[in-house]
Parts: C-alpha cells; sequence; structure tokens
C-alpha cells in the first residue's frame, strides 16, 4: 500500500489513525459487546411480538395489552424474555421496538401518563394506551434508572 492510500482512508475514517486509534478500539468493543447482545436475545430467548397498524400514525400511542377477561394475559401473562412491538405503516414495519420484557413490565404500569382501555374480542381486554414519545421522554428514563436500581420513590422520578 503507498502512501496516498493510506492518507486517503485515514481522511475518509475507514481506517483510524495513530492519533483516534485508542477511541476506536473502545468504539469497536462497545459495539461488538453490543452486537453480542443483540444476537443472545434471539437464541435460546423466548420473544412476544405484537405489532400496531394505523392508529399508532393518528394517536401517537401504543396499545399493550395486560387483562383479558378477567385474568392476566399480554405484558402481565406473557413468559417471553424479550418484547417486540413493531410499528407498522399499512402493510409495511416502520421500526420495532425491542424491551426486556421485566423493563418493560416496571415501566409501563409507573407512568405518570397512561390509559387504560378496553379492546379485542368483545372488548374484554384491558391496555395500557402508552404515549410513544412519553415512553422515551427523559422523566421515564429517570424512572427506568431508579426502577433498575432499586429507588424507594419511582413516582418523583416521573413529576
Amino acid at each position: 500500500m503507498n502512501s496516498l492510500e493510506s492518507t486517503q482512508s485515514e481522511e475518509t475514517g475507514l481506517k483510524p489513525t495513530k492519533k483516534n486509534r485508542k477511541k476506536f478500539d473502545l468504539d469497536l468493543a462497545y459495539g461488538q459487546l453490543h452486537e453480542d447482545r443483540i444476537a443472545e436475545m434471539l437464541q435460546d430467548k423466548k420473544i412476544e411480538v405484537k405489532t400496531e397498524r394505523g392508529m399508532w400514525t393518528k394517536t401517537g400511542n401504543i396499545a399493550i395489552e395486560f387483562e383479558s377477561y378477567g385474568k392476566p394475559s399480554g405484558i402481565n401473562a406473557t413468559e417471553a424474555d424479550y418484547w417486540f412491538h413493531n410499528l407498522a405503516v399499512d402493510d409495511d414495519v416502520y421500526c420495532t421496538l425491542v424491551f426486556s420484557t421485566e423493563n418493560l413490565k416496571k415501566i409501563v404500569s409507573k407512568l405518570d401518563k397512561h390509559r387504560v382501555v378496553n379492546g379485542g374480542d368483545n372488548y374484554a381486554s384491558k391496555m395500557y394506551l402508552v404515549n410513544l414519545s412519553k415512553l422515551f421522554s427523559t422523566d421515564t428514563l429517570k424512572l427506568y434508572k431508579q426502577l433498575s436500581t432499586g429507588g424507594t420513590n419511582a413516582t418523583e422520578a416521573t413529576n
């Protein structure tokens, strides 16, 4: 490789320079760790997949079922390790939200702003109606941190 090729690849960011090599190595290791975590989600784990069609594009809300015909269902009954929530536009999946089921259970019932609505067959299911903006707000992230560290006053995080 001649010096011109080396300079071009360093300028394009395709090859780390000596100056930024340490940061590149740390970023690479961090990226590989999280790639491994994603692979683990799909190997020998149970997943629950739900798909929102249509309404979420108008309301910005997703529905997370927790009871049906008076019995635990959905988030309260699943044995899944991970909850995959597809957001579809027409017949195409726009994106997929992925949560540890345990984390989603902790968060959704503790949100200060969610509604409980009835839906499904014969309107026999109860669902949390959760606003996507609220789900990813800084208040909810604070709540998540507090719940994850065993904080005792989680409601303070959402006020």
